[in-house]
């Protein structure tokens, strides 16, 4: 069963049994916002919103990096599926496939994170959100609604980090500026 995450959320990633989640996917999807009037209807556009995901250590510096111009991680631990440069058609536009037991123990927190590269606002985009999904079952474990419409350019999405021991996940939803990850970095860091 799903759950549909709010703002500031956190949840564990332990199953019911008690095991946890190893193997997930973070997907990130969205549309062109739909303008208005009849120039609205002649036209249609794409955005170019690119997920990343930061790797911290306990003391918040990042030491890797995962995004459309570097597709895994240094351990494997995160694969990109490729840059998808329109939102066009349904479900997972961009999507992140995590195998936690394979993660750094030397990283604390993995935070995920969206920006528009060509610089077009989140004005122009509806229908965003990101998901995590179980691997393993292909069930959706979490979504979290993204669509807050504004003049930024960039959102710090979700953090997933180690707590006693397990993993767990923060909806964090803060909107901000920027084109690639390296400008989000003092973003991501004030949520650690």
């Amino acid at each position: 069963m799903s759950v549909t995450l709010t703002k500031g959320q956190k949840i564990s990633l332990e199953k019911p049994d008690g095991s946890s989640l190893t193997s997930v996917t973070m997907g990130l999807g969205w549309d062109v916002a739909k303008r208005k009037g009849l120039l609205g209807k002649l036209s249609s556009g794409s955005i170019d919103l690119d997920a990343s995901c930061m790797l911290f250590d306990a003391a918040g510096q990042l030491v890797d990096q995962v995004w459309f111009r570097q597709l895994s991680s240094r351990d494997g631990s995160v694969v990109h599926t490729g840059d998808n440069r329109t939102g066009a058609g349904d479900g997972d536009d961009e999507s992140m496939h995590v195998d936690l037991a394979k993660v750094s123990p030397q990283v604390q927190a993995l935070v995920f994170v969206v920006n528009s590269f060509t610089g077009q606002s989140f004005a122009q985009v509806e229908n965003a959100f990101c998901r995590m999904v179980n691997r393993a079952s292909g069930q959706e474990v979490a979504r979290y609604d993204l669509s807050a419409q504004g003049n930024h350019t960039a959102q710090i999405m979700t953090k997933v980090y180690r707590h006693g021991g397990a993993w767990k996940l923060h909806a964090i939803g803060q909107n901000c500026s920027g084109r690639t990850f390296s400008d989000l970095v003092p973003h991501a860091q004030a949520h650690l």
